[in-house]
């Protein structure tokens, strides 16, 4: 049976239904708002994975160009691997839905959310998210949801909720928000140097706006939805439980007092080995509940002690930064190098300048467009001290990336002033906690060391939370351990002003907005902190480029002219290429780039395109070549492809009865423009030049 609930939602009417499409998934929901739909579905096994000790989901947001009316480019004409935007929103709706299935439930689980239409509007991204909430609730799968989301602007200081294409242009704001009854979830976005209070504000909004659509996902949930499967509860042995806690507990204290994450985990993974070694034998066939019990030990020890002693596993306090150092120029040929390390996480980063031609071009639902700023990470294993095969960069990869590059375009300067295309690569050496906010970090110093004027220095930094019952603390710079054991990943960039990206997910319920307001401004106390040991190695751009990138040089000629640019059959660009070396890109607008690391060819290059489309002056004299001698004058090219009349009165100081007693074609000749009228026609004069060339009248 066909169900279909709809609200108006900020202007718009937005609609869940169920029981039209894909009957055969477990649950299936289309979401619309404006004219655009998504279609998600939710199916997962009947039986378990015996074998893996994780919840098995796949969560995949899939755009089809049939929704934006194209056909794909390419030879195969179909859709290809997942684009940016694919994996990053596919990311977007696992984050959130991930935490709210039972601990200990291990049956294959796979979302897929699907574009089917897309009105270039209302944006698919926070759709998908609320169709696989939806999916999920309407199946039986053990779903602890649901959960909505919207995504917040701001425009001359109002909030917007779900702003529209034309609104996000002007919006300093660009929050994707995901809650739940219990609070918020998941928080993904960029800002312009937006204050703290600000981000608070917003959070808080947007939770306040998702009740709705929570409320419209329950009431189909109560028309058309299954009866949820029976999840398997882990039920504690107690006996079990106090004999790995006898055994294993002084050696993992012991384990955690060594300061190095490597012999740290070393010890622990000899710990762990240890239970499965003494206590199977009086718990046979039971290793994975061993294992259990080992890691349920070590996380309630780690944040115990760091609740009751205010002590972290590397001994530092709650809101102590662990070592920084940062240097730039480390790489001698690269345009521009940084290498910034805090504690076991060190990230190299560079830049690279190019011209136009290096744009990336974007085949997107909303049309073509062209990137000039790429942000790329790597994640290399012997980062962490691991063997496996290298492949392409993964969504954890693409995610990390993401992030750093919206923290840091917040501060790039525009093309009008620095009409480069920027690579930023980001190479982690090494990780122990945060190196997504080591690159935003290392990224703002290599910027600098480049030469690119970017605005404010950026810096990034990780935190986290501690909460049992009434017990909170708040940890900066969290570890990978303290990530993992954890109750929330709250990551912070900005600038002394503000704020320029943020992401969060919160795996517990409860998060009120004094404790988001401590954790927001604790991030900023260490940002500031990092921000100033940054300046101190490099605290603005380096006045000039690298020796080794392209000089640009822009030029605005007139429309007009571009065809004596780029010549019949663009013989005229190619001729000047070829001779000086450089790189020429040439706008519909008349604006002319050129390029080169040789500033001799670029300027006779730039002199080269003045000549072809400079625009003649009247008063100014010219050096013009006689292009044909008429009985009443003669024609004369002042500039190419320009001609004007030098008429026989005005072609010497004496009458001149023959204009081939003065001319013949192919003499060059001084002439004064007289007169440009509003033909376009040029009135030239050789008697003036000759008079102001002796000094006997006005220089021109």
């Amino acid at each position: 049976m066909i169900r279909k609930l709809a609200m108006q939602f900020h202007g718009r009417e937005l609609s869940i239904e169920t029981g039209r499409l894909a009957r055969q998934a477990g649950g299936a929901a289309v979401v619309r708002a404006g004219e655009t739909v998504v279609l998600a579905t939710a199916v997962g096994s009947a039986t378990p994975r015996p074998e893996v000790d994780f919840l098995p989901l796949t969560c995949d947001y899939q755009e089809r160009t049939f929704a934006a009316g194209k056909i794909p480019g390419g030879f195969f004409k179909r859709e290809g691997r997942p684009t940016e935007k694919e994996i990053l929103t596919s990311r977007l709706i696992d984050r959130p839905i991930r935490p709210l299935f039972p601990k200990g439930y291990r049956c294959e689980t796979q979302v897929i959310a699907t574009v089917l239409s897309h009105d270039l509007e209302n944006e698919p991204d926070v759709l998908a998210l609320i169709a696989a909430s939806a999916a999920l609730e309407l199946s039986d799968l053990p779903f602890a949801g649901p959960i909505g989301a919207v995504r917040i602007g701001r425009v001359d200081g109002e909030f917007i909720v779900n702003p529209s294409a034309a609104q996000m242009e002007r919006s300093e704001l660009d929050l994707v928000v995901a809650a739940g009854r219990s609070g918020i979830v998941m928080v993904e976005g960029g800002a312009r140097m937006v204050p703290e209070d600000v981000i608070l504000e917003a959070l808080f909004k947007a939770q306040e706006e998702v009740r709705p659509i929570l409320d419209l996902q329950e009431e189909l949930k109560r028309q058309a939805g299954q009866p949820k499967r029976d999840a398997v509860e882990e039920i504690p042995d107690a006996a079990m439980r106090a004999d790995v806690e006898a055994f294993a507990l002084p050696k993992v204290q012991a384990a955690l007092e060594l300061g190095s994450k490597t012999e740290r985990r070393s010890a622990l993974k000899q710990v762990e080995d240890d239970v499965r070694l003494e206590l199977g034998l009086k718990y046979p066939e039971r290793e994975r509940d061993l294992v259990g019990e080992f890691e349920r030990l070590l996380r309630h020890h780690v944040r115990g002690v760091i609740l009751r002693e205010g002590k972290r596993i590397d001994g530092r306090g709650p809101a102590e930064i662990r070592p920084v150092s940062c240097e730039i120029r480390v790489l001698p040929r690269t345009h521009g190098s940084a290498l910034f390390t805090r504690g076991e996480t060190q990230a190299m980063v560079v830049t690279t300048l190019g011209t136009a031609a290096d744009e990336q071009k974007i085949d997107a639902l909303v049309g073509e467009s062209y990137k000039k700023f790429m942000l790329h990470y790597n994640f290399p294993p012997f980062s962490v001290g691991e063997v496996r095969p290298l492949r392409g960069p993964g969504r954890r990869e693409v995610g990390h990336g993401a992030l750093a590059e919206r923290a840091i375009a917040a501060v790039l300067p525009g093309e009008e002033s620095f009409p480069y295309t920027i690579r930023v690569v980001s190479e982690i050496l090494e990780s122990n906690g945060s190196s997504s906010m080591a690159t935003v970090c290392g990224a703002s110093l290599s910027l600098m060391d480049a030469g690119v004027p970017v605005s404010h220095s950026v810096a990034g930094i990780a935190m986290g939370l501690i909460k049992e019952g009434e017990e909170v603390c708040v940890l900066s710079d969290i570890l990978g351990d303290e990530d993992h054991l954890g109750d929330m990943d709250l990551k912070v960039a900005g600038t002394k002003t503000g704020v320029t990206a943020l992401q969060m997910d919160i795996k517990i319920g409860g998060i009120t907005r004094e404790i988001m307001r401590e954790a927001l401004y604790q991030a900023r106390e260490a940002r500031l902190y990092i921000l100033k040991l940054m300046d101190s190695v490099i605290s603005e751009p380096r006045p000039s480029i690298s020796a080794y990138a392209p000089r640009i040089v822009t030029l605005k000629i007139n429309k007009d002219r571009i065809r004596d640019v780029i010549g019949p059959g663009g013989k005229t660009i190619r001729s000047i290429i070829e001779e000086t070396g450089v790189k020429i890109d040439v706008e519909d607008d008349g604006t002319v780039a050129i390029a080169s690391t040789d500033e001799a060819q670029m300027q006779r290059a730039v002199e080269w395109v003045q000549r072809l489309t400079a625009e003649p002056e009247v008063g100014k004299i010219y050096k013009g070549k006689v292009k044909k001698i008429v009985d009443f004058g003669a024609f004369v090219e002042i500039l190419p492809g320009t001609e004007g009349l030098v008429h026989i009165s005005q072609l010497d100081r004496t009458r001149v009865k023959r204009v081939s007693d003065i001319l013949k074609e192919g003499d060059e000749v001084p002439v004064k423009v007289l007169e440009i009228d509003r033909s376009g026609k040029i009135r030239l004069s050789r008697r003036e030049a000759l008079v102001e060339s002796s000094g006997q009248g006005r220089s021109g």
